[in-house]
């Protein structure tokens, strides 16, 4: 308080003010940003080791779901499809531990950034899709996957289940390691994400060349 109980007047430069603290307020961001992406560079090795931990899980199969995996990469690879068809492939199942009932959605929301749309939607729905071989043993609709029916990518995802998912259970079959596929997941997760390039939305690929 000021002389006789008045408030002293005090000439703020309001447009300084705010200049100041917008400058301070973007070198914090600047700085953050640049830690950020320096993290999303490592993207691919956490993602691998994720991969790794799925041999963890789901015990009573013949495999593990890390064998599960590399085995429905391996087939896709032996198919001749291309590199984001193997990553999906391999990376399919990577939400069964900490998604388990939705770990197809959880997958896909991994891969969406970098892959094809083709590939992201199949990986989405391919829980509902695996019900046709399974459903009626547990109390589910296996046709289930009908109200898809007309969708561009139906039957891609049909074809992802029983070409690499529903077969890749066996024990005896020669799969390939996750060194084998660790530099194909560093190249796709090094993509500028949501490029249209790698998107490429309402465009199918064929899952086997041969």
């Amino acid at each position: 308080m000021g002389p006789c109980g008045a408030v002293p007047v005090i000439d703020l430069d309001l447009s300084r003010i705010c200049a100041v603290v917008l400058v301070s307020g973007c070198a914090d961001y600047n700085f953050l940003t640049k830690h950020e992406v320096e993290h999303t560079k490592g993207t691919a090795n956490r993602l691998l080791k994720a991969l790794v931990e799925l041999d963890q899980s789901l015990s009573g199969y013949k495999v593990t779901r890390l064998g599960h995996s590399l085995q429905s990469a391996t087939r896709a690879f032996h198919g001749g499809a291309d590199i984001d068809w193997i990553v999906s492939a391999l990376l399919h199942d990577i939400g069964d531990i900490y998604a388990p009932y939705n770990h197809d959605e959880y997958a896909a929301s991994i891969i969406r950034p970098f892959v094809r749309e083709q590939c992201t939607w199949v990986v989405e729905k391919h829980g509902i899709f695996q019900m046709l071989y399974y459903g009626e043993h547990i109390g589910s609709n296996p046709h289930k996957r009908e109200k898809y029916r007309e969708h561009i990518y139906f039957q891609d995802c049909s074809d992802f289940c029983e070409l690499w998912d529903q077969k890749s259970f066996d024990p005896n079959y020669d799969t390939k390691s996750v060194d084998f596929f660790a530099p194909m997941v560093s190249e796709v997760f090094s993509r500028k994400p949501y490029d249209p390039i790698f998107i490429r939305q309402n465009e199918r690929v064929p899952l086997q060349i041969f």
